[in-house]
């Protein structure tokens, strides 16, 4: 098939299009800049085009001809980036895409939302009707793009909306490589009592949810959280990367509040500089937030069944990190 994926050179993204070069499809890649994987990605085939997706000629471009489009590119959490990037990105070009691919006739079209947009579950495990409860202006902004999705479903396209959980793997630069390091410390910190739930979700895994959503009929104006079989607490997490680290973990607990208390302040303090501040309140709350969902709509409609489970997913990304220098 002819496939546009956007936001392809990320993490996710180089995974899928790796994904869909092994099945020997026609790839565009539109990123607003290169990714660790860049090279690889066009050694492998791929026709890369550098440039943002609220670029409305440019997206014309990489959109003719092609049947399916995935659609990862978005603002992600930055704490100083002013509203209107996550508005115009996530909202505006999400709009702008889907009015050019129901021109150019794309025939399917999947979109990379979060399961952030229901915020912390108050009652876990939750499933896709749990509420819409986004926490902060992202997650906000991405589920207005799933607005803007179901007014083009109401008007016949074939859109399917993908809510992943903590996704993890070779390649992330950032979630889990943070809970590795602080592990390979000897020594890691819980504000709080580590009992907050967290549900990953192996790269893998998830590129299979993709595959599915673009290939199943019954996909067709649906949305599907996409996690492991299993969830955890994240205490319970940090001992698994101990094991695969062969590391004698001492576990030390704290409370939660004051570590708030100093993000709020870290970020005030942040907030007229261009740097990132080194603490913030989103960062704080995985102490305390339950992110656990069912998957089940996904098991009966789409067929999915995630393969890699949580221990041999963070072998693999453990192994990852050691041989591309990250630990």
């Amino acid at each position: 098939m002819r496939i546009l994926v956007t936001g392809g050179t990320g993490f996710t993204g180089s995974h899928l299009v790796k994904r869909l070069l092994a099945r020997e499809h026609d790839v565009v890649v539109l990123d607003n800049q290169k990714g660790i994987a860049s090279d690889t990605l066009e050694r492998q085939g791929a026709a890369l085009k550098l440039g943002s997706v609220t670029d409305a000629d440019l997206v014309r471009e990489c959109v003719e001809g092609r049947e399916v489009v995935y659609h990862l590119a978005a603002a992600f959490r930055k704490v100083n980036l002013p509203k209107h990037v996550y508005w115009d990105t996530n909202v505006t070009a999400m709009r702008d895409l889907l009015e050019v691919c129901r021109e150019k006739g794309v025939r399917k079209v999947v979109y990379c939302s979060t399961q952030g947009v229901h915020g912390n579950v108050d009652h876990p495990p939750g499933n896709e009707d749990t509420p819409i409860e986004p926490e902060d202006y992202y997650q906000y902004t991405k589920y207005e793009g799933e607005k803007v999705a179901r007014t083009f479903i109401q008007d016949g396209m074939d859109i399917t909306t993908l809510r992943p959980t903590a996704i993890y793997g070779p390649g992330d630069p950032a979630r889990f490589l943070m809970l590795f390091r602080r592990v390979q410390t000897g020594t890691f910190p819980f504000f709080g009592d580590g009992r907050a739930l967290y549900h990953p979700l192996y790269i893998d895994n998830f590129i299979d949810a993709f595959e599915l959503a673009a290939e199943k009929p019954e996909a067709r104006g649906r949305t599907y959280l996409i996690a492991d079989k299993h969830y955890y607490t994240i205490k319970e997490i940090v001992r698994k990367i101990a094991r695969v680290m062969e590391v004698d973990l001492k576990i030390k607990h704290y409370p939660f509040w004051p570590l708030y208390a100093a993000s709020a302040v870290v970020e005030a303090v942040y907030k007229p500089l261009p740097a990132e501040p080194p603490l913030f309140r989103r960062r704080a709350d995985w102490f305390r937030q339950n992110r656990a969902f069912k998957i089940d709509r996904a098991r009966a409609e789409l067929g999915y069944e995630p393969a890699v489970d949580l221990d041999e997913g963070l072998a693999r990304t453990y192994a990852w990190y050691r041989e591309n220098g990250f630990l």
